[in-house]
């Protein structure tokens, strides 16, 4: 059987206050993405000149089968490394010089988990930038179309020597060698996160996995294009939301 990711959704816009939110379902994993963007960055950003983007990813007491604690302040550990990955990967495709002055915050919050939330929230987290800051060309006040490429994000990993795409919770759980890679939709590589959960992997072992990640990519890329049309700028004269796919 060939590898194949888990079956894609995406309802957007999801929320009545946010039109750039979006709903991301990857199998059973569910997560909500809304973008917000405003003329406020980080002062080193500021400083620079130019404009930024960055993620806060959360999940629900109740999105996995146990509850866990609400996250207060911070968050956790594990809360706060996939809040950087996720806006290290999303400013990986924005041209920062050209958002300027903006900075865009993309809030992902996990409303069923079960296996693949940090690739989902960036599939997820791309698409509501997107609307985002079509909207804010649309209004004028960006000069120039800040988004260089599609964004896609999957996992990839061995159980019991055999190669497996996207996995679920019962089968990420039990992985060998658990990989999360970040692309963009031309390819190029954003991220590699490899661990070796159980059992050591070999330089071929790794070749067998990217590709995978690659074939798992374009299958969410070619959903991506098909919901966002393109990313050309729209022209802010005939500008229309899209209708849902």
């Amino acid at each position: 059987m060939p590898l194949s990711v888990r079956p894609l959704k995406i309802v957007r816009p999801f929320l009545k206050q946010g039109s750039d939110s979006c709903l991301f379902q990857m199998g059973l994993t569910r997560v909500l993405c809304v973008a917000t963007v405003e003329e406020r960055r980080p002062p080193h950003a500021e400083e620079k000149g130019i404009g930024w983007v960055s993620g806060e990813y959360a999940m629900l007491p109740r999105a996995g089968a146990r509850r866990t604690p609400r996250a207060r302040g911070g968050g956790g550990g594990r809360v706060q490394e996939i809040s950087r990955l996720l806006g290290r990967s999303l400013r990986a495709v924005v041209d920062l010089a050209a958002l300027s002055p903006f900075g865009a915050v993309v809030d992902c919050d996990v409303l069923q988990a079960d296996g693949g939330t940090r690739t989902a929230s960036i599939n997820g987290g791309f698409i509501a930038l997107v609307d985002a800051l079509r909207g804010l060309y649309r209004s004028g006040r960006l000069a120039a179309w800040p988004v260089k490429d599609y964004l896609t994000a999957v996992s990839v990993g061995f159980c019991e020597g055999k190669l497996f795409l996207d996995p679920a919770y019962e089968l990420d759980v039990k992985a060998d060698v658990d990989m999360n890679v970040v692309l963009t939709g031309s390819g190029r590589l954003v991220e590699i996160q490899g661990t070796a959960e159980g059992k050591s992997f070999s330089r071929a072992e790794l070749d067998r996995m990217l590709e995978a990640a690659g074939r798992g990519a374009r299958q969410i890329l070619s959903l991506q294009k098909k919901v966002l049309k393109s990313l050309d700028a729209p022209k802010r004269k005939s500008f229309s939301v899209l209708p849902e796919s």
